[in-house]
């Protein structure tokens, strides 16, 4: 047999042994190995709460280990860059929400990534309406109160967010071009960071995650003037929607989903949705949401893929009705 041959059969035999390894790999059960779970926000926070529910009702249905691995930074951006570059097998999951999802690519044209270009959505895994919040030293009882003292003070008041283009800061700038009034925006690395400046007096609202703030609402540590929901949210009925006090339009609704790297074998993102489908109807899971102020919602595949296109949609005309601009 001539160097030719030699060099022929020795590919194609290299070639059979990768489709018989990669047949085997293919047809290996999942999970075979400790799974890692990236929030992009710091522990304590939503999307960290989220992440330990579901990681743990994950592990015991399957029997592996799930590994919560909190990545914030830039508004959310950092962890979800990182969750991109992961491989698609299924092993690297993100705990996506509509900041680093739908906002961020919204507010900045050259990040370094695209939500459904690099990621598949698999399910939601919660849902909550915004919570207006201050401290109770400060002379307000409703939204009309806080206009007023926002029109009237000398110093300005202020609010705080998670960064820029995520929820909450959207929020405070909706209510300065929906009333009139001047707030100044101050940026943390996460919205949890927001309360203890809050609790302090430093900061005179937030528009908080639900599940951040509702705690120390129903404490007395802090005041809940207002739900940014369209109608008043189930968890929470005694608190007035923003609408309720004449600013229409004043919705804000959160939601928190898991996202796998595209490319992920179908099998394994119908085996996820499964887990996470069963887990979250567990009545204790629900009551944890509960307490948390977040209500437990699962979806399809589809389902989450088409809510995120109808939030960009919905945002990119938000943004351009409501003149909101880059700091």
């Amino acid at each position: 047999m001539g160097n030719q041959a030699m060099r022929r059969m020795t590919l194609l035999l290299g070639a059979a042994v990768c489709a018989v390894t990669a047949g085997l790999a293919a047809g290996q059960p999942y999970p075979t190995k400790p799974i890692r779970m990236i929030a992009p926000y710091p522990p304590g926070g939503t999307s960290d709460i989220v992440a330990r529910i579901v990681g743990q009702k994950l592990m015991e249905a399957w029997g592996a280990r799930v590994v919560v691995d909190n990545r914030p930074g830039a508004s959310g951006s950092l962890g979800t860059e990182i969750a991109a570059k992961a491989s698609a097998d299924g092993y690297t999951m993100l705990i996506g929400s509509v900041a680093p999802i739908v906002l961020n690519p919204l507010f900045y044209p050259k990040i370094a990534y695209q939500s459904l270009r690099d990621f598949t959505p698999v399910s939601l895994i919660g849902a909550a309406p915004q919570l207006v919040v201050v401290n109770p030293s400060l002379p307000v009882k409703s939204v009309k109160d806080l206009i007023a003292l926002a029109k009237s003070s000398k110093d300005g008041l202020n609010f705080g967010s998670g960064g820029i283009g995520t929820l909450p800061h959207l929020g405070g700038e909706m209510f300065k071009v929906m009333t009139g009034t001047n707030m100044v925006h101050i940026s943390y690395k996460g919205a949890i960071l927001t309360i203890p400046d809050l609790l302090g007096g430093r900061l005179h609202v937030v528009f908080s995650d639900m599940p951040i703030a509702l705690p120390h609402a129903n404490s007395g540590k802090l005041r809940a003037i207002a739900v940014t929901s369209s109608t008043r949210f189930g968890l929470a009925p005694g608190i007035p929607t923003a609408i309720e006090a004449g600013l229409p339009g004043f919705v804000l609704d959160n939601w928190w989903g898991l996202l796998v790297m595209n490319g992920t074998p179908p099998s394994v993102v119908s085996k996820i949705n499964a887990g996470i489908v069963k887990g979250l109807q567990q009545a204790e899971v629900k009551e944890r949401y509960t307490g948390q102020g977040l209500e437990a919602v699962t979806s399809t595949p589809q389902g989450f893929t088409d809510l995120i296109k109808s939030d960009h949609a919905k945002y990119v005309k938000l943004i351009k009705d409501a003149g909101i601009k880059i700091e």
